[in-house]
């Protein structure tokens, strides 16, 4: 099944409220960076809002917003986590403290545990891939997050190539490449194996470079569907 998340990163719950409103029917999933509200709640879009929910609270060192207490900032994830939040996104670099909490919380509950690692410099060797998917394996996460900066199509192919390796560990895995020749792969990710894709809910709201406007990607999976028909 095609997974098509749309991250939405405002300052106020009723921005985000009315954004996640208004692009929901193209949404399959809905991303809610917490990092980025002034004021960080959680109840208001698990109550209001029916689409499974994601909530990440990146923080700064991993290209988010978040520069507070590392306790300050797992807070809200827990809370999700007990009101019945589909997904958590948690860093693999987090504190293991942050790991061990995190998931035994989810443990006793139906949320699911991403954990994600973002290299947004370049893409490293396939040995280093394939041994930071092992590492989230190992970090006991239902869902792996491998996201790299592409500089050419070597780099893209090695990012996608890793759905091979998650098959065979039997490990979910979202993986794609961000910049300009990695745009392809949010698109090609959903064709081959992996679990979700990112896109923005309006062009000029990207959460990542290279990220596509929902939109679009809806546009772009139209046409490899209608490519895809029998001939008559």
């Amino acid at each position: 099944m095609h997974r098509i998340c749309v991250s939405i990163a405002r300052e106020s719950v009723d921005d985000v409220l009315a954004v996640a409103d208004h692009i929901s029917p193209l949404a399959d999933v809905i991303e809610i960076r917490l990092d980025r509200l002034k004021t960080i709640a959680v109840a208001p879009f698990i109550t209001r809002l029916t689409k499974p929910l994601l909530l990440t609270n990146r923080p700064t060192w991993e290209g988010g917003f978040f520069s507070g207490d590392e306790k300050l900032r797992m807070a809200p994830l827990l809370e999700a986590v007990q009101l019945g939040v589909a997904y958590v996104d948690l860093e693999l670099k987090a504190p293991a403290a942050s790991h061990e909490n995190l998931l035994a919380m989810v443990e006793k509950s139906a949320s699911q545990l991403i954990l994600s690692w973002h290299n947004f410099q370049e893409t490293p060797t396939k040995a280093e891939l394939v041994g930071r998917l092992a590492m989230i394996q190992d970090k006991g996460a239902h869902i792996a997050k491998i996201v790299t900066m592409a500089h050419d199509h070597h780099d893209v192919l090695r990012v996608l190539n890793l759905q091979e390796e998650a098959a065979k560990m039997d490990m979910p895995l979202i993986a794609f490449c961000m910049g300009r020749p990695g745009i392809i792969s949010r698109l090609a990710t959903m064709e081959l194996g992996g679990y979700m894709t990112y896109c923005a809910a309006h062009e000029a709201e990207a959460t990542a470079p290279g990220q596509l406007a929902v939109t679009v990607l809806r546009q772009l999976e139209t046409l490899l569907a209608e490519g895809q028909e029998p001939s008559r």
